[in-house]
């Protein structure tokens, strides 16, 4: 790049260039000894970790300028090394990267040199061997399908061949997510599977090609929206998990009494009770979960993956078998024992809540016990489960709400029936968790 200026003592021109120390030293018609003894400079500061600037100057007296900057008479004057500290976060995202099973490659315009001085300062893996624009001009597609497996830095290459490397990488299956911040980087951003445009510095043709627009421009960023996105995918899964577990006894409960002629456990006010509980813990409890503690400590799932495993669909479902054959349990010993309707309701129902609220608590981590889960914190879970207890206090002890839900009076032994056939309903949930977490 040249600026022309106009000398203020006179009508003289005076042209300042920039730019690479190849392209400036050509502009000054270095020779082979010239450019050889620059470029031994050049590596020194770049090995230093410095990004590095050639820097001429001409002066020109006619009255039309030139179309060419080569048409100038360039004084080389030197090499100017300009130091871009890394980002205290960087090192530190990079391992939370590594651990989380994601493949880093560095694309850069700067010397081979200053990338793996970059590279050591940021704990970038195999960093010795390095691919250049040059190099990659050269290149078969097939060779560097192969080549782009293990190296993972790639310097002095031009927007341009960002496109191809993107190319590359999801030729051989990998997941792409590609920055940039250059109307250049565009065609790579649209590219890749996940474009991430910089918002500080990048350009509108970048951000309207990306998926992402990163604000503050930090790569720790993109390693934060990684755990948001694993921690979301997770409670994902198990709001469905609960919400399956949950409306099996309900379904078992409202058909099993028909089908034997039992009187019915479930009028409309139940239904509605119950779903006061189960869709606040879908939409706000399993919403504000925190991420598991080994979110990042995995690799990155199989796109192919369904949100709904088998593993899952099982699981689930064994979690609700296990509180239905817990209420029939209740429900056909209160008639068989002679209790009554009211009584039966009363007890199975009792039942289903706690076995509910425990479904709710249990399902929050597939990996952890209740114990260690309840050191997360979960203020909606806590707000659900007072407010659930307080209500069925207030159904089972005023007259006049048990009329309404047709239960009978409670009485302590029969709470303590209650609370421990809920419990009991999912214990081996629970002992399950901690079997498989051992043998892990």
């Amino acid at each position: 790049m040249s600026h022309v200026w106009r000398a203020p003592e006179g009508m003289d021109y005076v042209i300042a260039a920039k730019g690479a120390p190849e392209a400036v030293a050509d502009l000054c018609h270095f020779s082979d000894s010239q450019q050889d003894e620059m470029m031994s400079v050049v590596t020194r500061m770049a090995d230093d970790g410095l990004r590095v600037l050639g820097v001429a100057r001409s002066y020109f007296r006619e009255a039309g300028l030139p179309s060419q900057q080569h048409d100038f008479t360039f004084e080389f004057l030197g090499l100017v090394g300009l130091a871009d500290p890394v980002r205290p976060t960087v090192a530190a995202a990079l391992q939370d990267c590594y651990r989380a099973g994601i493949r880093m490659v560095m694309i850069t315009g700067d010397y081979p040199g200053t990338a793996r001085s970059i590279a050591r300062q940021i704990g970038l893996v195999q960093r010795d061997e390095v691919i250049t624009g040059p190099e990659l001009d050269i290149m078969s597609d097939e060779e560097l399908q192969q080549r782009i497996r293990t190296v993972n830095i790639f310097a002095r290459v031009v927007p341009e061949q960002k496109l191809r490397l993107v190319k590359a990488l999801k030729a051989i299956g990998e997941i792409v997510a590609m920055t940039g911040d250059g109307v250049n980087d565009a065609p790579a951003l649209k590219s890749a599977h996940i474009g991430i445009a910089m918002g500080g510095r990048g350009t509108d043709v970048a951000r309207e090609a990306s998926d992402l627009v990163l604000l503050d421009d930090d790569f720790a960023s993109i390693v934060r929206a990684v755990k948001m996105g694993r921690r979301i995918f997770d409670n994902l899964k198990k709001a469905m998990a609960y919400l399956l577990a949950i409306h099996v006894p309900i379904a078992g409960m409202s058909l099993i009494p028909v089908l034997f002629n039992w009187p019915l456990l479930f009028m409309p006010i139940h239904i509605a009770f119950l779903h006061l509980i189960i869709d606040p813990a879908c939409s706000i409890v399993y919403e504000v979960e925190p991420a598991e503690a080994d979110a990042m400590n995995r690799p990155p799932r199989d796109p192919k993956e369904p949100l709904f495993s088998k593993r899952v669909l099982l699981l689930s479902t064994l979690q609700g078998l296990s509180v239905l054959a817990m209420l029939l349990t209740i429900f056909g010993v209160c008639l068989a024992r002679g209790q009554g309707e009211l009584d039966a309701r009363t007890l199975a129902f009792t039942t289903l809540i706690i076995a509910n609220l425990c479904l709710m608590m249990t399902n929050r981590s597939w990996a952890s016990t209740i114990g260690k889960i309840h050191r997360a914190p979960n203020a909606a879970l806590w707000w659900v489960t007072g407010g659930t207890i307080v209500f069925l206090g207030l159904v089972l002890a005023i007259p006049f709400l048990r009329e309404i839900f047709r239960f009978s009076v409670i009485h302590p032994v029969d709470v303590v029936i209650c609370v421990s056939a809920g419990i009991l309903s999912v214990v081996w949930f629970e002992l399950f968790k901690l079997f498989t977490r051992k043998s892990v």
